[in-house]
């Protein structure tokens, strides 16, 4: 298959932090559980031990070596590539304010520069800490609508940058005058952010608005970073949209690791719809990020395109051009044959934590085929030394399960509702909590 000079040999990625094989070695449910059968997946589904070149994956080692190879390909193949780490970025806090949130919560705002100059682009970071939690765990995602929208907070910094204003059911965008967020945007989406919720159960929730990085639209290449990197355009893997929304959360985790009030070894990266297709390649890419929660992704996100079920890749080529590289566009009208999976996007995550989740009249993202793609990234996680998914039937709906993989499908439609962030939470508190740190901020 993927042969010459498309694969080139590459050095090995850094090691995973240690901390991920020292808690897999001591969990039991990694030394009984057995493999889930494969017996569901679509036929001719490329085998996920498998690297580019075809060979078989039958070591750590090996895997991450075949690992590497992918994350080349799919940067080259589908995501784009993505620019290197600025070397003269900045982080400069505009608000800190001990008595957020009636008191129960530290509010940061952080304006990053990625360029290092004002007048550069820059993504607006807003952080609630729960004041009686010492250096908590981190929930990162990004929003749809600008900061002002996930909380009626009146400290929030109204976002500057274009809004969409069409209807929607999840956000009263009536408040958008002229594409720009006002007073009254305060809190509109705030059902999809239960900001007292994840402070209560010891999280900090960091988020910044995608129209900082990226208005996506069709139109919208000038006010996009992607702008901010010409080099990186008129190229077949040229710097997409989903790209730079991957690349910005890892820019925002550069920011979290100098906040010492946070724990960045736990640092949960997050996205709903099309942000869970970057939070996924975020936590591909970038394997600071100790766990991903990818909801509702669907195409070109969790769910797998050989199935042929749902959005395909030339409705998503079609109706967003921009999300994906001009290689992608080659494999339109192929779904059912390709080469490649988003099963291995997932598999490139583990060892760490990963939990998707569906809603059941969510039928344009296959949530059938979200599950599939997560028994199909399985074996990674036991070659590795952890268990995985702990089923390989599809769930009925509300019935959660979880393993080092964890997924649910939800009644109802397309949305992110108080039931999904229980089991986010319930989730990452089989993860994170064993690792607490007494309460003492």
């Amino acid at each position: 298959m993927f042969r010459d000079s498309l694969f080139r040999r590459l050095p090995l990625p850094g090691l995973l932090p240690l901390a991920f094989f020292l808690l897999a070695s001591l969990s039991s449910s990694a030394q009984t559980a057995p493999a889930p059968a494969a017996a569901n997946l679509p036929a001719g589904l490329p085998d996920v031990l498998t690297a580019p070149d075809g060979a078989r994956v039958t070591s750590p080692a090996q895997w991450q070596k075949a690992r590497a190879e992918w994350q080349k390909f799919f940067a080259e193949q589908m995501y784009g590539q993505a620019p290197a780490v600025p070397k003269s970025i900045r982080f400069v806090v505009v608000d800190d304010t001990p008595n957020a949130l009636a008191g129960l919560a530290t509010r940061k705002q952080v304006t990053i520069l990625l360029n290092g100059e004002p007048t550069g682009p820059a993504i607006h970071l807003l952080l609630y800490i729960p004041n009686n939690v010492h250096r908590p765990p981190v929930i990162l995602g990004l929003n749809f609508w600008g900061n002002q929208a996930v909380n009626a907070d009146p400290g929030i910094v109204i976002s500057q940058n274009w809004v969409e204003s069409a209807k929607n059911p999840w956000a009263d965008l009536s408040c958008v005058q002229d594409h720009r967020a006002t007073a009254a945007c305060r809190g509109v989406n705030a059902s999809q952010w239960p900001v007292e919720t994840i402070r209560a159960r010891g999280y900090a929730l960091a988020t910044a608005y995608r129209g900082d990085v990226d208005p996506d639209t069709k139109d919208g290449y000038a006010g996009s970073l992607r702008a901010a990197y010409p080099e990186l355009q008129n190229r077949a893997d040229n710097f997409s949209t989903i790209g730079a929304w991957a690349w910005a959360l890892s820019r925002i985790m550069d920011y979290l690791e100098t906040d010492s009030d946070l724990d960045a070894s736990r640092v949960a990266v997050f996205g709903w719809s099309r942000l869970g297709k970057a939070a996924l390649w975020a936590g591909a890419t970038d394997q600071r990020f100790a766990m991903v929660i990818s909801t509702e992704s669907g195409a070109g996100g969790a769910k797998l395109f050989r199935r042929d079920v749902g959005e395909t890749i030339l409705q998503l080529n079609t109706n967003f051009p921009y999300w994906y590289c001009t290689n992608f566009k080659q494999y339109n009208g192929r779904d059912s044959t390709l080469p490649f999976d988003q099963h291995r996007v997932i598999a490139m995550i583990a060892p760490r934590p990963v939990y998707i989740s569906s809603a059941v009249e969510n039928a344009g993202a296959d949530p059938e085929g979200e599950f599939l793609a997560a028994l199909a990234a399985d074996p990674v996680y036991r070659l590795l030394g952890t268990d995985g998914l702990p089923t390989s039937e599809w769930p009925p709906a509300n019935h959660p399960v979880s393993g080092r993989i964890g997924y649910h499908v939800r009644s109802g439609g397309h949305d992110v509702t108080q039931y999904d962030w229980e089991q986010f939470l319930n989730f990452a508190d089989m993860h994170f909590k064993p690792v607490d740190r007494p309460a003492v901020r």
